[in-house]
């Protein structure tokens, strides 16, 4: 999420006194049915208390937000605010939103819930599959919180006024809606249920007929007409029946469905190197019965290990299929963390053209040159640091102290836990209600914590290019550096922050909005952005020394990288016949758009998916290969006139396509005009990237 309208705030500084996860504003609850501690709260086998009192220690010194901007929160007592999930929309704003765990939708509605499963279709410019009412129950509730998560699930609490009705929990990659009642009470379902036999440990399965679909329904209840009557910790269970599903497939599937899901669980590993190797991803659905259940994976996703029917959901990404198993597992290929342009193969002239660009680039950086907002100071220090490392490359051992010695002094602000209390810009505060840290000056919502690991991805690689093989560096800027990496994605919950802020393990990308105020969900618009965070912290994991770090930025990076090539950059759109475009660039969790927060310039939705470039970037950006390059192109400068808004980069893209295109890029790129070189580039770079592809 990008919002155009940045706030800057200009604070004094002020101590910090760090409380108990409990957020200001937050409602109390008592947490869901037998459910363990999730990443919602911090856990009791987190880190070790050296670490975690050396953490508050930091965040301390660096002092507090005058003021939060979360405002009142549907959250339980205990929970550290969950931004930038799929259902953060439940928790923030006046009213609950829509959310869509894949492959349905589900909402709070006036006495309990209603869920659906998506029509998708399509427009010139827009996949859609909004949220529908198709079923749904009434609880007798009027009000709701989020009263457990982990980086999967979500339990909401549903009260009437101070007393607790029920729970129920909702997964990505989950068909079910799972709930459970707290004490007896007779519920009733949007319409009639029809009954079709008895379900395992003595359920009852019947089916909804419902705005053209039907559900199906698994409960430990009495069942009649509409009307459910439930005991204590009585449950139901509604999933949406595939279509063309036999009877024979429908009891399978409701034998699957008939233990509520609870939570799920989050491993990683790799194996291998990290050029031949592959990034694991291991999500375990919990049930109540610790047995198999419905499991939807992502089109595309390269899921093991699962019994699949031969049935589909619809999904705005494509047919996924219908499988039962209890452990959800996929992998990515390992991507090299790298900052660093491979220049070995640049002829004498080349060399020399780029020896004295670089000089030329040089020359016009002063302490102007840096901007003072997270989002601009990031993107400056960025470009910076590496025309610094082209300056080391090529042995201009003059202008890379000049240009290192400008980005320590401003690295050396944005770490110092006083900077505030300097200028009230280029420095960070500790929001305590919403557990995380907000650049000064906030810009594009970031207040709201909206785009973090895009601002502070910009940063992490910055100080990993200039720290490199400096223990010096590394032990000033750490302290603050690593509450930055820490912010955007923390291994595990903390009592200072969240696990993993803004990645989704399931659709395997970021979410970009902090507080999702949208009916259609959660959004990302540059997977680009985020591919260069996640590679940024991979790199200063390794330049600090921390292999842990280091390691959950190679998972990070490999995940973002397959998501951001099979969904956006090269997606498989032939379920889609009424879309017009060759990328999808603004990705939501109900639909999916041929557009930008920001221009409506055809070079934009292409160009917001490539900036910075990082080294890295060429391993993945091209998997479409010439074809798809061109397709791109054809689209972003119809007229082939790359003095557009992210020319640079479309010329470094199309650089990929090797051969004549790459040599008509190197010369487009040598006359692009300097206004459309994007500020967290150079003419410099955009060169040497072109020239390395030679």
């Amino acid at each position: 999420m990008r919002l155009r309208a940045a706030a800057v705030a200009l604070v004094a500084a002020s101590a910090l006194v760090l409380t108990a996860c409990t957020g200001t504003g937050a409602e109390t609850g008592t947490g869901g049915p037998d459910r363990a501690t999730g990443t919602g709260s911090p856990s009791a086998d987190g880190p070790d208390r050296e670490q975690a009192r050396d953490q508050a220690r930091a965040l301390a010194a660096l002092g507090a937000v005058p003021k939060t901007t979360a405002g009142t929160m549907r959250l339980a007592d205990g929970l550290v605010p969950p931004t930038n999930r799929w259902f953060s929309g439940l928790v923030y704003g006046a009213a609950p939103q829509p959310v869509f765990p894949t492959p349905i939708s589900w909402q709070v509605s006036d006495d309990g819930f209603a869920a659906g499963l998506p029509v998708v279709s399509a427009t010139e410019k827009t996949i859609a599959g909004g949220a529908v009412q198709q079923v749904g129950l009434d609880l007798g509730a009027d009000r709701t919180l989020v009263s457990a998560y982990d980086q999967v699930s979500v339990t909401v609490e549903h009260r009437d006024g101070d007393r607790v009705v029920g729970h129920t929990v909702l997964a990505q990659g989950s068909p079910l809606v799972s709930y459970t009642a707290k004490a007896g009470q007779t519920v009733r379902a949007t319409s009639s249920i029809t009954a079709t036999g008895d379900g395992p440990d003595g359920t009852t399965t019947g089916t909804i007929a419902a705005d053209g679909r039907t559900w199906g329904v698994v409960t430990s209840g009495d069942v009649s007409g509409s009307a459910i009557e439930l005991g204590r910790g009585g449950t139901v269970v509604l999933f949406p029946v595939p279509d063309d599903a036999t009877g024979k497939q429908v009891r399978a599937l409701s034998t699957a469905a008939a233990s509520p899901l609870q939570q799920v669980t989050l491993a990683r590993s790799s194996t291998g190197t990290a050029t031949h190797g592959e990034q694991r991803t291991a999500l375990g659905y919990r049930t109540a019965a610790r047995g198999d259940t419905v499991i939807v994976p992502q089109p595309g996703q390269g899921a093991t290990g699962l019994d699949c029917t031969g049935l589909h959901y619809a999904t705005i990404t494509g047919d996924a299929p219908v499988c039962t198993g209890d452990v959800l597992r996929f992998a990515a290929p390992s991507l090299q963390a790298d900052d660093r342009l491979d220049l070995s193969r640049l002829s004498s002239s080349e060399r020399d053209e780029l020896t004295g660009q670089v000089r030329a680039d040089a020359g016009a950086v002063s302490e102007a040159s840096f901007g003072a907002d997270s989002y601009g100071g990031g993107k400056d220090l960025y470009r910076v640091a590496n025309l610094y490392r082209l300056a080391t490359q090529l042995d201009l051992d003059d202008v890379a102290a000049g240009l290192r010695e400008q980005v320590v002094t401003q690295i050396d602000q944005w770490t110092d836990p006083e900077g505030c209390g300097v200028s009230g810009t280029r420095c960070f505060r500790y929001d305590d209600t919403v557990k995380g840290l907000v650049g000064q000056a906030p810009s594009y919502g970031s207040d709201e914590f909206n785009d973090h690991h895009f601002h502070y991805g910009y940063l992490l690689s910055a100080a990993a290019i200039v720290a490199d093989g400096s223990d010096e560096l590394v032990a000033a800027w750490a302290p603050v550096l690593d509450l930055v990496a820490a912010d955007i994605a923390s291994p595990e919950a903390t009592a200072s922050f969240p696990e993993l802020r803004v990645y989704d393990p399931y659709a395997q990308h970021s979410w970009a909005s902090g507080y999702s105020p949208f009916a259609d969900g959660n959004n990302q618009e540059s997977s680009s952005e985020a591919v260069s965070a996640w590679n940024g912290l991979a790199r200063w994991g390794t330049v600090s020394g921390s292999r842990s770090t280091a390691e959950l930025g190679s998972w990070l990076l490999a995940n973002e990288a397959v998501s951001a090539q099979r969904d956006v950059l090269d997606p498989d759109l032939r379920a889609f016949p009424g879309f017009e475009h060759t990328i999808v660039s603004l990705n939501w969790g109900g639909k999916r758009d041929h557009a930008t927060w920001f221009s409506a310039d055809p070079a934009a939705p292409a160009g917001i998916e490539l900036i910075p470039m990082p080294a890295v970037a060429a391993e993945y950006v091209a998997a479409g290969g010439k074809q798809q390059i061109g397709r791109v192109l054809d689209e972003a400068v119809p007229e082939g006139d790359y003095a557009v808004q992210f020319g640079d980069y479309l010329l470094m893209y199309r650089a990929l396509a090797s051969g004549s295109q790459a040599t008509a890029a190197l010369a487009a790129a040598r006359d692009l005009p300097a206004e459309d070189i994007d500020t967290g580039n150079t003419r410099s770079y955009l060169l040497a990237w072109i020239m390395a592809r030679g």
